[in-house]
């Protein structure tokens, strides 16, 4: 099988590193304090292509493919969030990288939640988009919102989920769950969709997907994380039209966070990145303390909730 061809963007730089093993790719740009961006499924690190230059602006920004996906290798296992999350620890260990700041989405969205959960002295802040909290509680109305998650069973069904993960659901996703449809472009689409021709990343997300329905959720609804509590400073982007998660999935936290600010962005589907960057841009530099996004820029697009959970 002829190798996928890397998209190019100014600016970037691309390396692959060995990790315990993983041949991992990662995409490197600008200087000063480390932000990590740790993209969801079905993508890789082209996810960020329209944030990465005006970060990397302010901060040195890191770009990695999870396991499995982009151009990282695709082994036989390892596929849960805690092993995820020692991924970017390693990586992180061989770029020097001590303590850094986190965005995550999706998937590494809940990879995420974990680095800061359980490294809190390495992680400074943490953004989180359209992710599910880790303190959800499987109340009715969580239960009653199941559905929309039809597509977890269906990549990890026997026998019907590798063929179905190869091109159909990758690619319904990305063209429904997306609100403002226009902003991913077909050649994005084609992107993110041509990993799923080599059969290793087939077989990927359906290990994804069977660790997350057998083992991830059922541990999560009780409540594996509910004896942690999240220090790290967060700040949730929840896109109001995402048609997999509702706004309250995404910012139940309780008792078990200290300082969490919950943003509401209009009108958002469920890749606020693609969507709106210039609200994820300029919420992350102002989250993030940069004297670049002092005066307030949301243009009307975004709601600002502060709330210290404690």
């Amino acid at each position: 099988m002829t190798p996928r061809e890397m998209p190019e963007l100014d600016g970037v730089e691309h390396r692959f590193i060995d990790v315990g093993g993983l041949r991992t790719h990662v995409a490197l740009a600008g200087r000063g304090e480390p932000l990590v961006l740790l993209h969801g499924w079905p993508q890789h690190w082209w996810q960020w292509r329209h944030i990465i230059g005006p970060l990397s602006e302010h901060y040195r920004i890191i770009c990695p493919d999870l396991r499995g996906l982009g151009w990282t290798d695709a082994p036989p296992s390892g596929y849960s969030p805690g092993v995820m999350a020692d991924d970017v620890i390693g990586l992180l260990d061989r770029l020097g990288v001590t303590r850094f700041h986190v965005m995550g989405h999706d998937w590494g969205g809940l990879v995420g939640y974990l680095l800061a959960l359980r490294f809190p002295e390495r992680v400074s802040r943490y953004i989180v988009l359209n992710t599910a909290s880790p303190f959800v509680r499987p109340t009715p109305r969580i239960l009653a919102n199941a559905p929309r998650l039809w597509h977890i069973a269906a990549n990890a069904a026997p026998l019907l989920g590798p063929r179905l993960a190869s091109s159909a659901i990758p690619n319904w996703a990305l063209r429904h769950w997306i609100y403002r449809s226009a902003t991913m472009t077909p050649e994005d689409r084609h992107l993110f969709a041509a990993q799923f021709r080599e059969p290793d990343r087939v077989r990927a997300t359906v290990r994804y997907y069977r660790n997350l329905l057998l083992r991830e959720i059922p541990r999560l609804l009780i409540g594996q994380y509910r004896w942690t509590r999240l220090r790290t400073p967060t700040l949730v982007l929840a896109g109001d039209r995402d048609p997999l998660l509702p706004i309250s999935t995404m910012s139940e936290f309780g008792p078990l966070a200290t300082d969490v600010r919950v943003q509401c962005l209009h009108n958002i589907g469920h890749f606020p990145a693609t969507e709106d960057p210039h609200c994820v841009i300029e919420s992350t530099l102002r989250f993030l303390g940069s004297p670049a996004a002092a005066p307030a820029m949301l243009d009307g697009r975004a709601d600002l909730s502060r709330r210290a959970l404690r």
